[in-house]
């Protein structure tokens, strides 16, 4: 059985709960979406068709404890759960990083799921499979990407609604080069909101090196 990759590679978890982790990233090609904010497109197309017990071999070079797998949209190739599952059976604490248009149903039981759900300014907005927040686990996360002052009200309004914050993390994220890290901190704070701020650690080390 084989996947579509576009790149394997060790660097530092740069978001979610794991952050600062030395992490090997499975990042598997193809994406139904096209946010607007996309740092990602080159795993749009091509990649190479690789087996999965290759991509286990090539994991157990480094001497990690974490794997995440992400695209492009890794759930777009419904292999990525056989995957996932060798990981874990593997010993391997398995995060997924997945855009919210396709379903976390299937999804292994033992994989942290980072659950983005796209705000109107991504573009992507209508295409959030919403039934999608009755599968995450207390141990998974929500992550909004905040490019303006509409998407963050967007989001406010949108976790309280639903109450997100009891049900998991939920993780406020400025989009580069649009939202001001600084201002958005400013508005949680004088909000009071139960989320947490993050700024993606390898875009502050490596300055949006590719495969970083």
């Amino acid at each position: 059985m084989s996947l579509r990759i576009t790149e394997i590679f060790y660097s530092l978890q740069g978001e979610s709960n794991t952050v600062g982790y030395p992490t090997v990233f499975v990042r598997l090609t193809g994406c139904p979406m096209r946010c607007s904010y996309c740092d990602t497109a080159y795993a749009f197309h091509g990649g190479k068709k690789v087996e999965i017990t290759e991509i286990l071999n090539e994991v157990k070079q480094y001497r990690v404890k974490h794997v995440t797998v992400t695209g492009g949209e890794p759930l777009a190739q419904p292999e990525c759960h056989t995957l996932m599952t060798a990981l874990c059976d593997a010993g391997y604490r398995v995060s997924l990083e997945t855009g919210g248009a396709m379903s976390i149903n299937e999804v292994d039981q033992r994989v942290y799921v980072v659950l983005d759900i796209k705000t109107p300014a991504s573009n992507e907005e209508p295409n959030n499979r919403y039934e999608n927040l009755d599968f995450i686990k207390p141990s998974d996360c929500f992550k909004f990407v905040i490019c303006n002052k509409e998407d963050y009200e967007w989001s406010k309004q949108f976790v309280a609604d639903r109450s997100l914050s009891d049900k998991c993390d939920v993780f406020f994220s400025p989009s580069a080069d649009q939202q001001s890290p600084t201002e958005l901190a400013d508005w949680i704070v004088k909000d009071q909101l139960s989320v947490r701020m993050q700024i993606q650690l390898h875009k502050l080390l490596w300055a949006n090196e590719a495969g970083r």
